[in-house]
């Protein structure tokens, strides 16, 4: 008789064995997320696939990759070269010789660089080393090329590759965190121009990406709360703390059918917010008395080349769930508002709005030359053009439900 010598293993006990173990795992991964949640959010990432599939060159740098996020893109590799030639002449301006400012940019990168590795979601892992260079040689090339704006010698630059080097600082995917360019701007900048802050050096950027036709306004800006520049852009359109911030789900009528109610249509000038819409009562004398004329004031939007990848990059950060969602809110009640080209059209005839002629870099004039004969050819074409701009708000809202389903 033949004697099984294999140890007998009950299947029950190992099921319930094998079970424990993945509990056991997935504490361990919930507790390890949570430690990484706690310490610090990932703030510069890809753009939800839903926004980005819809207009993947919205979140594409076009002259210059900050970060690492773009950082091997062929078509920012010919700027890549020239960033040593700002830190060179950002390490000029200094008294102090290059060295010991260079040393001291290492030890604060160095001294932060689990901080800075949970800023990103990353797609592509690189070295400490990498990592410190990366920031202290993008942040430098940030610093300088803001100082030359500020002192008019950007123009040396090229007036168009300079333009669009503005709208490539403030692409979600295009960032580096706002603590580390304030450490480089301490130990560079503040050297040699102790009079100056980081807020006021990155303005003109703020201001020439702005897309409403107020200024932007950086008084009560919290540079603790900041991010990075999108952020800090983001920040100029957050409402006052005396506007009371609600939740309420509510319908706004078209532009048509608010006309036909007898509502008329005005640009908000001097807004306590820029996103505000308000409805004013007028009051007008008649012969029985006196009779009320609502007007609905509405923020003025500037259309001009970049609108539209400005506001996808805003709704693309609010979609992080770590600020609150202004622009899509605005977005949202802009789709209601305007449902067809009639709705365009009769905004069109109180709303006023700037078509600003901004051009890009050197290559691009052909293609917006094309663009014009397309989309301003005529009355009608403008109407479409910004409809399409305001209707992407679709987009948004789909986006909105993708990711609280998932």
């Amino acid at each position: 008789m033949e004697v099984n010598t294999e140890p007998f293993i009950n299947p029950l006990v190992d099921a319930d064995m094998t079970q424990d173990s993945v509990v056991q795992r997935l504490l361990d991964r919930v507790k390890k997320e949570e430690r990484h949640i706690n310490q610090f959010s990932p703030s510069i990432y890809m753009a939800p696939r839903t926004l980005r599939d819809t207009s993947p060159t919205s979140f594409n740098p076009q002259v210059v990759s900050i970060g690492p996020l773009h950082r091997e893109d062929e078509k920012v590799q010919a700027f890549e070269v020239r960033k040593t030639s700002y830190l060179i002449d950002l390490m000029r301006r200094a008294k102090s010789p290059q060295e010991e400012i260079l040393k001291l940019c290492v030890e604060k990168v160095y001294t932060s660089m689990e901080k800075i590795k949970a800023c990103y979601v990353w797609t592509k892992a690189y070295g400490d080393a990498e990592i410190a260079d990366m920031m202290i040689m993008d942040a430098c090339f940030i610093l300088e090329f803001l100082l030359k704006v500020s002192i008019s010698k950007a123009r040396s630059e090229g007036i168009l590759q300079s333009n669009v080097i503005f709208y490539d600082l403030v692409l979600l995917e295009n960032q580096i965190p706002f603590f580390i360019l304030d450490e480089i701007f301490q130990c560079t900048v503040l050297e040699f121009s102790p009079n100056v802050s980081l807020l006021e050096l990155i303005y003109p950027v703020l201001s020439y990406v702005n897309i409403f036709k107020e200024h932007v306004k950086i008084n009560n800006i919290s540079v603790n709360n900041t991010y990075h520049i999108l952020s800090l852009l983001h920040q100029c359109y957050k409402p006052p703390d005396n506007i009371k911030k609600g939740h309420r789900k509510s319908t706004i009528p078209s532009a048509v059918n608010l006309d036909r109610a007898g509502v008329n249509f005005k640009p908000n000038k001097d807004p306590t917010w820029f996103m505000g819409m308000e409805v004013k009562l007028y009051m007008f004398p008649c012969f029985i008395g006196s009779w009320s004329k609502p007007t609905l004031r509405i923020p003025v939007l500037e259309i001009y080349d970049f609108t539209e990848i400005v506001l996808r990059n805003l709704i693309a950060y609010e979609q992080s769930g770590q600020t609150h969602s202004y622009v899509t809110s605005y977005a949202i009640a802009m789709d209601m508002l305007v449902d067809t080209q009639e709705d365009v059209a009769k905004l069109e005839l109180y709303w006023w709005i700037s078509f600003t002629s901004k051009y890009c870099d050197a290559y691009w004039p052909k293609n917006i030359a094309n663009m014009k004969r397309t989309y301003f050819s005529s009355p009608w074409n403008i109407i479409a053009l910004v409809a399409g701009i305001i209707l992407f708000a679709v987009t948004v809202v789909q986006t909105i439900f993708t990711i609280k389903s998932t």
